[in-house]
């Protein structure tokens, strides 16, 4: 009997591909989708069966796994944290799990719903465990390093990221100038990237002793939990840079996922963004 395998998916490509990663290595795969975030090619990729949901149905998630005999699930793929204070509807499980709460940052959220289901007798293993040659290795990626004034952004940058982080802000920092120029909040990583890219645009109408190059910083949080909220990189990713003028792209060792692969170093070259992957700090 193949081994079976939950899979909370939440938006972009990151679902798709553990779906795929999971089904080439033999396994049964069941599918919370999540009506508010997911891509309808989930239905396409083989998976034993897709259960659509409401991202408030904390319950009908549990009465699915369980009924059909999942112990084991991942969660994969972005869950916009502004769709807590939007859209949902929270069933009686979550709102009494979102009552319970002292803090409604990501970690205590997500965190929260997997103690539930750990109650209920499924765990969640880490979002990367079937997807590992995608983590970005230590090093310069891309043919162009960072020259010396993108270093000096990294480096202000991740000091900046790392504080951050600690509180669940966000994990993505845009600097120019040793300034920061943006920080990700709930509007998530794109957005963040091309307020900075406006913010700059605006600036250019005047003098300004700020470079215009931007560089973005993204970080794991210290202590990263690996079953969820991992930081990822795409095509999207680059393309969004592009557009907002950013030249440089430093992420962390071991706890990135390049979604894309070589797809993404390719658009970089193309585009002059360098890529570099240093080693994530402890907690």
């Amino acid at each position: 009997m193949a081994e079976r395998l939950g899979l909370i998916a939440g938006n972009g490509t990151f679902p798709l591909l553990v779906l795929k990663a999971a089904r080439a290595r033999g396994m049964d795969v069941v599918v919370a989708a999540i009506k508010e975030e997911t891509s309808p090619e989930v239905e396409t990729l083989g998976a034993r069966s897709v259960h659509w949901m409401s991202l408030g149905e904390l319950s009908k998630l549990i009465h699915t796994f369980k009924a059909e005999g999942i112990e084991k699930a991942v969660m994969a793929g972005q869950v916009k944290h502004k769709q807590i204070f939007s859209s949902i509807k929270p069933d009686w499980r979550l709102a009494k799990l979102l009552f319970s709460l002292r803090s409604r940052n990501t970690d205590a959220l997500i965190g929260a719903v997997a103690k539930v289901l750990a109650d209920e007798g499924i765990d969640l293993i880490n979002s990367t465990s079937l997807l590992e040659p995608l983590l970005a290795q230590a090093g310069v990626l891309t043919h162009r390093a960072p020259n010396d004034e993108e270093q000096t952004d990294i480096t202000y940058g991740r000091a900046v990221a790392h504080h951050l982080a600690r509180f669940d802000i966000g994990q993505t920092v845009v600097i120019a100038g040793a300034a920061c120029i943006a920080v990700e909040a709930m509007e998530g990583t794109d957005a963040c990237i091309l307020r900075a890219g406006d913010l700059m645009r605006a600036a250019g109408s005047g003098p300004s002793t700020l470079s215009r190059a931007l560089t973005v910083v993204k970080v794991a949080k210290p202590n990263q939990d690996m079953r969820f909220d991992v930081p990822v990189v795409g095509l999207k990713t680059i393309e969004t840079m592009t557009q907002a003028g950013a030249t440089c792209l430093a992420i962390d060792a071991g706890k990135c996922l390049l979604l894309d692969g070589d797809a993404v170093m390719q658009a970089a070259n193309a585009a002059r963004i360098a890529i570099v992957a240093d080693e994530a700090r402890g907690g």
